[in-house]
């Protein structure tokens, strides 16, 4: 099996591991954070998925594994229809075939460069401080929307984190092209740190995000800015490419249009009940706040109804 081929492999692999992360930590969230089992399940497969999607960096270029990352919301799916005991419906499947079409494309033209992905010291620390600023004046604005509007608050920690994901994806990239390369000497221990930091950053942004806005707008966020920050660092940093110049990149950005209508829509039909009912209870608080009352008893914002349609 080819390079590319071993990308994929893992960086499917790393999804589902994601996507059965995902659940665990639902499951965690409805017992009140409680229980050793549950905790141990969630931890032992989230570490499975940023261990398999590191691997998949060494194999794929920066673009494909993070594009293939979105992956993600396809395996929730199934996961959310058997779960909740809902049939998965027309327009889910038809967001499903607009990703995985739009993946197909982009992993048929993309081309890896001749090179190795190496990154200098003076490159990895002006990229790091470029994407600092970025997540700090993201981060800072979701501060300022904070008491206005809960849903724009968690947009812009969600985009904060997506950022911060794909640049630590493309760090990361760096640094195992340098340990495979030139050995464990040759490695950066800025660049090294920098991506624990941007990674533990975006995961913690992306908690915050969910807040008071339930899971759909923060999770299509994070989730189509990853990939298209990575992508384009990529390109720039690694001259990554695809095939036929002008036109393949024009056939790739259409694609990837297509392919964030796909996630935006998945996002929308694998948060299940609980996060329908925050949503719910996040707008139905704040009108109750506004006119100076409490939520009533059996409002949305005082208890979580029960069954959405994936």
């Amino acid at each position: 099996m080819g390079s590319l081929g071993w990308a994929v492999a893992l960086s499917v692999l790393s999804a589902a591991s994601y996507a059965g992360a995902a659940v665990a930590q639902e499951r965690l969230a409805e017992h009140r954070q409680r229980g050793l089992a549950r905790w141990a399940v969630a931890l032992l497969l989230t570490a499975s998925g940023v261990g398999l999607h590191v691997l998949a960096l060494n194999f794929g270029t920066v673009a494909v594994v993070q594009a293939l990352g979105t992956l993600t919301l396809l395996f929730a799916l199934p996961i959310s229809a058997l779960r909740y005991r809902v049939r998965i419906s027309v327009p889910a499947w038809i967001d499903a075939g607009l990703t995985v079409a739009a993946l197909a494309l982009i992993l048929s033209l993309s081309v890896e460069s001749d090179d190795p992905p190496l990154l200098t010291e003076t490159a990895g620390r002006v990229l790091s401080m470029i994407t600092l600023a970025v997540v700090a004046v993201l981060t800072g604005t979701a501060a300022a929307l904070s008491a206005r509007s809960p849903r724009w608050r968690a947009l812009m920690l969600s985009a904060a984190a997506g950022v911060a994901f794909g640049i630590s994806s493309v760090l990361s990239k760096a640094v195992l092209a340098s340990l495979t390369e030139h050995g464990a000497g040759a490695v950066s221990l800025f660049l090294t740190g920098m991506v624990i930091l941007l990674s533990t950053g975006g995961y913690l942004l992306g908690q915050l995000s969910y807040r008071g806005a339930g899971l759909a707008a923060p999770l299509a966020t994070v989730s189509v800015t990853n990939p298209i920050v990575a992508a384009v660092a990529g390109i720039v940093v690694f001259e990554e490419g695809f095939r036929f110049g002008v036109a393949g990149r024009v056939v790739v950005a259409l694609a990837a249009v297509v392919m964030t209508l796909g996630v935006i829509g998945l996002a929308r039909r694998t948060t299940g009940p609980a996060a329908a009912s925050a949503e719910a209870g996040a707008t139905s608080g704040a009108g109750s706040l506004a006119a100076g009352r409490a939520p009533e008893a059996g409002s949305p914002g005082a208890e979580h109804p029960r069954g959405v349609e994936v």
